[in-house]
């Protein structure tokens, strides 16, 4: 069995598969004490670890201690690439694109090979554009929702609010409802000009992921949720290179 793990900048995403059959998989904090004790069942029948990840070094060091407690086998990092399978990247020095970006691209790339926008919400929002060639248009890098929430809590210090999860546009009439509705409102603005581009550049397909995707469907986002895209694109770069 193959582990593949999408370790992001607050969360790890797991999928545990043999061959084409996913036998189980789940959601984890490195904070937690043993953030994959699940896994020690399956632990004599991984053979490989495949990891995508923008996490920093010690945190990546963190990931390889915390997989060691549970199987003993290899791991393996996946970063971006100038192409893969007819996708084509669009960065000159592809080692500064995100790993979860590329391999998300791969997976909506792989799945239509056609014209494709994918937003990804996690702790930073990415939004990445596919032509029906298979060239990566370009994209956006966009503080996340918590982000956003701690610089108004951190770096303006008069400003407090406690958070909460509605999405109403509307102006403010508190402090509170001033911060979560401004929240909101900017988030919407990120579905409006992803719907702009879409139009402009004609793509036929939106697909949206991470831990706040559903905010963004609920404040318009015409998009198809999947909440693994990241290891759908992991596992098809790993079957290509001969590991399935």
């Amino acid at each position: 069995m193959i582990l593949y793990i999408d370790f992001g900048n607050t969360r790890v995403k797991w999928r545990l598969m043999r061959s084409s059959e996913r036998i189980d998989g789940g959601v984890a904090d490195l904070t937690v004490p043993e953030p994959f004790h699940s896994l020690q069942k399956y632990a004599g029948e991984v053979v490989c670890v495949c990891v995508s990840t923008v996490a920093s070094e010690a945190n990546r060091n963190i990931l390889e201690a915390a997989i060691a407690r549970v199987t003993p086998a290899p791991v393996r990092f996946y970063w971006s690439e100038s192409e893969r399978d007819g996708l084509k990247n669009s960065y000159q020095d592809v080692s500064k694109m995100g790993a979860d970006r590329w391999h998300a691209m791969v997976a909506a790339w792989g799945r239509f090979r056609a014209g494709c926008a994918i937003v990804d919400a996690g702790s930073a929002v990415t939004v990445d554009y596919i032509d029906d060639r298979g060239h990566h248009i370009g994209g956006f890098i966009l503080p996340g929702l918590r982000m956003m929430r701690r610089s108004l809590k951190l770096d303006a210090a008069r400003i407090g609010f406690d958070a909460d999860e509605q999405l109403d546009t509307r102006p403010g009439k508190t402090t509170g409802e001033c911060a979560n509705h401004g929240l909101a409102w900017l988030t919407e603005g990120v579905v409006r000009h992803t719907h702009r581009d879409v139009a402009t550049y004609e793509l036929q397909h939106v697909l949206v992921t991470g831990g706040d995707a559903q905010r963004f469907i609920g404040l318009g986002l015409q998009a198809e949720y999947c909440p693994e895209l990241v290891l759908d694109g992991l596992n098809r770069v790993a079957a290509q290179d001969g590991l399935v």
